[in-house]
């Protein structure tokens, strides 16, 4: 399971970044599409901490 933990934030990363890019652009809610980059930011943040 240690292994495989980066592998599965990074997928959650790339949705939280399309999901949130996709709700900015299409001005459904801006609020939640930052939120989600914020997310999206901070699982990268964590898998490059596990991973030094």
């Amino acid at each position: 399971m240690g292994e495989s933990a980066p592998a599965i934030a990074m997928l959650g990363f790339f949705a939280c970044l399309l999901g949130g890019g996709w709700m900015i652009v299409s001005r459904r809610d801006v609020k939640r599409g930052v939120l989600l980059l914020v997310m999206a930011a901070v699982l990268l943040g964590n898998v490059l901490i596990w991973t030094l």
